[in-house]
């Protein structure tokens, strides 16, 4: 049974902060992009049964020196295998023989028996969701998103929650805990694919879309696929050291700690437009990323008045001006990055930013890393210069 002193949770946020978006926003208004902004406020989506219920927010929460023994994986019908494998990597391994813990690893299900897995085999699962009253961790790993959970399991899990253990989702798992009511007043992460639906469904967590997981103790949520093996490896580290998360790292042949979050790993196409839209001046920006460029050069293009332009803008990108012109810039950065040995300060210069500082600056508050860190991650071999974005 886990054990530590009760206390509040502490929200651990990776990757991305709230100070750089005022940062940006305080950006904007200096290039005097204030007028007919409206705020962009989300309609909350019906309460479901889920949300009526009371969740203990004083429950023992593990703290330094707990000692992790037990983990139990939910596996349901439509389990993604990847995922489910990850646990069973990490903690289900018998690795005694270089000195790592061992760990009571069970598979846990609404029932016990064969579960379907996503890719059409079947995975034999020994327990019911009374083997989560044992685990000091509850692994809830991704499987097809449902309108509703086994309402079992959820119980199951908001007592695992009251007596103190670390529950940790894999990419869609989140929503088995969101469903349980674990995630209200919680920040948490998905796959971005699934970020949307998950604020929509959940109107009481904070989703952060562009992090690779995100700790809000005792509940760690992590995106889509191999981010589970971030958090999963981050758990370790946290409850039983380093050395034993990078043991760990080592016999699977991954970095025990990655740089940056999923928006990394976001494909963002220019948005198709009619007629009426502004695809023609958007198509026009992405080309001439090294020029400065004001709002009211883009009006003019765009033959609108500053105002209008702005409202049009903000309706049809969701975002201002500003903030989408600088989007592009790192996505182009991203690329010269990826498939050229330019220098940073060359790579900044065509971007637009101007110099390495700056660019350093926006891919930071972007993409939680740096051009260099991110080289060294993407960069293909055989990089060659290349041209503006066509």
């Amino acid at each position: 049974m886990p054990v530590g002193a009760a206390g509040p949770a502490v929200a651990v946020q990776v990757a991305a902060d709230q100070d750089a978006e005022e940062s940006e926003t305080a950006d904007e208004a200096q290039q005097g992009e204030r007028g007919g902004h409206g705020s962009t406020v989300r309609a909350a989506a019906p309460r479901h049964e889920w949300q009526e219920r009371s969740i203990a927010t004083k429950s023992c929460h593990c703290h330094a020196g707990w000692m992790l023994k037990n983990v139990a994986v939910i596996v349901l019908e439509e389990i993604h295998p990847f995922e489910l494998g990850v646990a069973c990597e990490v903690f289900g391994l018998d690795r005694s023989e270089a000195g790592l813990p061992v760990y009571e690893f069970g598979l846990v299900g609404d029932r016990p028996g064969p579960m379907r897995t996503h890719a059409g085999f079947d995975v034999q699962v020994p327990y019911g969701p009374e083997r989560l009253a044992e685990a000091d961790l509850v692994i809830a790993t991704a499987t097809g998103i449902r309108d509703r959970y086994p309402e079992a399991l959820c119980e199951a899990l908001r007592a695992a929650h009251d007596r103190g253990a670390h529950l940790l989702s894999i990419c869609s798992g989140s929503f088995l805990l969101g469903a349980a009511g674990l995630l209200d007043g919680r920040r948490s992460t998905t796959h971005w694919q699934y970020a949307d639906l998950m604020a929509e469904r959940f109107p009481l967590t904070t989703v952060e879309p562009d992090v690779l997981y995100v700790d809000d103790e005792p509940v760690i949520t992590s995106a889509g696929t191999a981010a589970g093996i971030d958090a999963c490896l981050h758990l370790v580290r946290k409850l039983q050291g380093a050395e034993v998360a990078r043991a760990i790292a080592r016999r699977m042949v991954v970095a025990p700690h990655r740089d940056g979050g999923q928006a990394q790993f976001v494909n963002r196409p220019l948005p198709e437009g009619d007629g009426d839209s502004l695809a023609g001046v958007l198509e026009w920006m992405r080309h001439h990323l090294d020029r400065e460029t004001s709002v009211d050069d883009l009006a003019r293009h765009a033959h609108m008045s500053p105002r209008t332009f702005a409202r049009r803008f903000q309706q049809e990108t969701g975002t201002t001006p500003h903030r989408w012109l600088t989007g592009q810039r790192v996505l182009f950065a991203q690329r010269l990055l990826e498939s050229t040995d330019e220098t940073v300060d060359a790579v900044a210069a065509r971007c637009g930013f101007g110099n390495a500082a700056t660019l350093r600056h926006h891919f930071g508050r972007r993409l939680g890393t740096t051009p260099q860190a991110y080289r060294r991650a993407f960069g293909g071999p055989g990089r060659t210069a290349e041209r503006q974005p066509a």
